[in-house]
């Protein structure tokens, strides 16, 4: 199995017939991964603290709390109560990360089918959403009872649609092939 960083520097070989490119700078490349989370109730710090931690062990460093913006008396929610957690991952990280997504984590996720090919927009990013953080081997199978989602985001410096599908379909990524054009 070949690690997703050399697959990456193979991609202009690949893809220079098929997009017409001539310079090396101008195939796409991975720029970085966010990973963010809810926390849900404001009341429930340990909630939080669990999904602090979880996020750490998943990522490989301490993600950043994210405060609420402004107060919403319907929402009951103050501003500067922490709403989500998000963690953006670069460099080596990074690609250790996503070769774990890739070849563990998504394989174990229930019922899966392959990643929706509308999940790309039209700036070349892939956001994938997870409903249960168990997935990934670092979280502990006793610990089962408090389960969150979670939405993973790979940047890369695609330009379009049509260019950032061949680039994550050559990195690895499992596409579902039902409903083709």
């Amino acid at each position: 199995m070949e690690p997703i960083k050399t697959k990456e520097k193979k991609v202009f070989e690949i893809l220079k017939d098929k997009l017409g490119y001539v310079n090396v700078m101008q195939s796409p490349k991975l720029e970085k991964i966010t990973l963010s989370s809810g926390v849900g109730s404001k009341r429930d710090k340990k909630k939080v603290d669990l999904i602090i931690d979880r996020m750490t062990n998943i990522s490989g460093q301490k993600p950043s709390v994210r405060g609420a913006k402004k107060s919403i008396a319907t929402f009951k929610v103050r501003q500067g109560e922490p709403v989500g957690v998000l963690v953006t991952m670069r460099g080596a990280r990074m690609y250790g990360f996503l070769d774990k997504l890739i070849n563990v984590a998504l394989p174990r996720t229930k019922d899966f089918r392959g990643l929706k090919k509308e999940s790309i927009d039209d700036m070349g990013n892939l956001t994938i959403g997870i409903k249960e953080h168990t997935i990934f081997p670092e979280t502990a199978d006793e610990d089962v009872r408090d389960i969150f989602g979670l939405a993973i985001t790979v940047v890369s410096s695609a330009k379009d649609k049509k260019t950032a599908e061949l680039f994550f379909t050559h990195l690895g990524f499992p596409f579902s092939s039902k409903g083709e054009k």
